[in-house]
């Protein structure tokens, strides 16, 4: 028996965690996102305090009454947590999405210098 379309994937997408990888070089941190399928248009990068938050969701259209002869992943929501720290320029963050990958590159934070206090001996 075959079906024009499965239920399941034209009501709510599953929400997944994307595949990550997070490095730490000497100019800053690079993370980088698999998120096949996902468009600019629906991609939501957001910090909130020392959270970085990421949502997309990507779109194949396979609702419209197509048969599919395999289905191995669809339309999908991800979303992906990540907790910042003092080390990480969160003013200057940039990102960019190529052929579904997400690349987001967080600068190092330039070190306060300590300042020398003078000490009079009295």
């Amino acid at each position: 028996m075959h079906h024009n379309q499965s239920p399941e994937r034209c009501g709510k997408a599953p929400r997944i965690r994307p595949a990550a990888d997070f490095v730490e070089r000497e100019d800053g941190f690079y993370l980088y996102l698999d998120m096949p399928g996902a468009r600019r248009e629906n991609l939501v990068v957001h910090i909130e305090e020392d959270e970085l938050t990421i949502q997309a969701s990507s779109s194949y259209g396979l609702c419209g009454g197509e048969r599919v002869h395999a289905m191995e992943f669809g339309d999908v929501e991800y979303h992906a947590q990540f907790s910042l720290t003092d080390t990480m320029d969160k003013q200057h963050i940039g990102a960019q999405l190529v052929n579904g990958v997400l690349s987001i590159f967080i600068p190092r934070r330039e070190e306060q210098v300590p300042r020398r206090i003078k000490i009079d001996v009295l």
